[in-house]
């Protein structure tokens, strides 16, 4: 079984105006910084767009099908909470410099889980970058002064940035999406994000926004300085691997013919995000057209599925093993 959904557009003060373009939907709002492509977080569900279940929402789906969609570990697992959020993130300005926490801080918080995350970075112009880390290792002791100098972006590692590049973000790396950076996120089902620091920079109310410098600290690893870029080479017609976690495992797909990927064992739901073109997706007796811009979810019972490319088609694969 294979769903497309309906996209929730989320209005920032750093959004920018690439996201319809992107995905080649029509849209006059302005400041849109994410579309969330497929969400069970709890107020801002996907609804499923086309076919017998259209207008169901996720969880609906997984009330419905439950480990004939997630596979029997992960409904095991999660039960009816999807695993998963995945998201287009147009940075027109710079983001918040930012903390998720891990799964235990989570727990002691009452939250579901923790947020590890990815980003895939689809369009950067000159000089865009994006901060993973720190340069070298930060006594938490100089964490207050480091906030309230700005000097944290002086120790932050900064990366400049292009198309295509793989940043993995465990929970408790402190992160920042920089001005000009537009990107495919997928992360653990959590909207847990403590903001450190922001630039001083004011919302439509003329204030500051709130930041969460004591959740950060409690959540920060002040020893974490591996943000690099995955490094990683792509093959045309073959999977290539660019994330492998307890969270999520991630491929890079390249294709100018037609590909069979085969679920048989698997035991999982995927997820296939366009990047880049549009392909046919054939799974069981059901047939779909995918096209940049559009996420469309696999059920775990599926044993296979075959993509026949309608152009170049890149894609990521995305799955719980």
């Amino acid at each position: 079984m294979m769903w497309k959904f309906e996209p929730i557009l989320k209005t920032t003060i750093w959004g920018g105006d690439r996201i319809a373009v992107f995905k080649k939907i029509s849209n006059t709002d302005t400041n849109i910084g994410e579309s969330w492509e497929l969400s069970g977080v709890e107020g801002s569900e996907s609804i499923v767009s086309a076919g017998p279940d259209t207008g169901l929402t996720l969880t609906g789906l997984i009330d419905k099908y439950k480990s004939q969609l997630l596979g029997e570990r992960n409904y095991t697992r999660f039960g009816h909470r999807f695993p998963l959020l995945i998201k287009f993130i147009d940075a027109r300005e710079d983001l918040s410099v930012q903390v998720h926490p891990d799964d235990e801080m989570a727990a002691r918080l009452g939250h579901s889980c923790g947020k590890s995350e990815m980003w895939y970075v689809l369009q950067a112009p000159e000089g865009a970058r994006l901060a993973n880390g720190f340069k070298t290792p930060v006594d938490p002791k100089d964490y207050d002064r480091l906030i309230e100098t700005g000097e944290i972006e002086q120790v932050l590692n900064f990366n400049a940035i292009s198309p295509g590049d793989v940043y993995f973000i465990p929970a408790g790396r402190v992160h920042a999406i920089g001005k000009g950076a537009f990107v495919a996120e997928i992360q653990q089902t959590s909207d847990d994000t403590f903001r450190l620091y922001d630039y001083h920079r004011k919302g439509p109310d003329g204030k500051e926004r709130e930041l969460h410098t004591e959740l950060a600290r409690e959540a920060i690893d002040f020893n974490d300085c591996s943000g690099k870029a995955t490094s990683y080479t792509v093959h045309e017609n073959i999977p290539v691997n660019v994330v492998t976690s307890t969270f999520f495992t991630t491929n890079v797909l390249a294709l100018d013919h037609e590909m069979m990927r085969d679920y048989s064992e698997a035991d999982t739901f995927v997820a296939i995000v366009a990047t880049g073109g549009s392909a046919e997706l054939v799974c069981g007796t059901q047939t779909t057209t995918i096209r940049q811009g559009e996420t469309v979810l696999v059920s775990a019972d599926s044993n296979s599925l075959i993509l026949r490319p309608l152009e170049k088609f890149t894609a990521l694969e995305t799955y719980i093993k």
